[in-house]
């Protein structure tokens, strides 16, 4: 029963991470394009677009690589899959996980001491938007890839081909 609540939830997080990079992917399109036929039919561009835009390709990569992360499907050089089997295998991928999760870790720790310093400081991205908000991403998208290494590190893959 337990479990069964514990994967819809799992399946619902999953949904909503979907729709929002999909989201901002959309509003990254429709922006750029409406800059492009600004600037062509009035001769000048909206001057907020180009940093939202900078600020949205940031976003949309950092949960690209949170949804990566979700099944071990990040960028990864598997080396040891080819010639490795069996309980080896799990002992790598589980030190692999362990070394993801350290990494992670690290960034969004570091990252959440930048985006107190910009909130301090009070610096700001643009049109009147601070940019800790615009920030933010960093060490939420580190933590989360961080807490989903780990799950992975308790329970890794039993074999290359899964």
């Amino acid at each position: 029963m337990l479990n069964r609540r514990i994967a819809r939830l799992i399946k619902a997080v999953n949904k909503v991470e979907d729709w929002l990079l999909v989201s901002m992917l959309a509003v990254m399109v429709v922006l750029a394009v409406a800059q492009i036929a600004y600037r062509n039919i009035a001769g000048g561009g909206v001057v907020w677009i180009d940093p939202l835009l900078r600020m949205l390709v940031l976003w949309v990569a950092l949960s690209g690589a949170v949804i990566a992360s979700r099944n071990d499907n990040h960028i990864r050089i598997d080396f040891f899959a080819k010639y490795v089997s069996g309980k080896y295998y799990i002992h790598i991928k589980r030190l692999v996980h362990l070394y993801c999760v350290l990494v992670c870790g690290l960034i969004s720790w570091h990252a959440v001491g930048f985006v107190r310093m910009d909130y301090e400081y009070g610096t700001e991205a643009f049109a009147g938007v601070p940019a800790w908000i615009t920030e933010l991403i960093i060490p939420v998208a580190f933590g989360l890839m961080a807490l989903r290494y780990f799950l992975l590190f308790l329970s890794p893959p039993r074999s290359p081909g899964r």
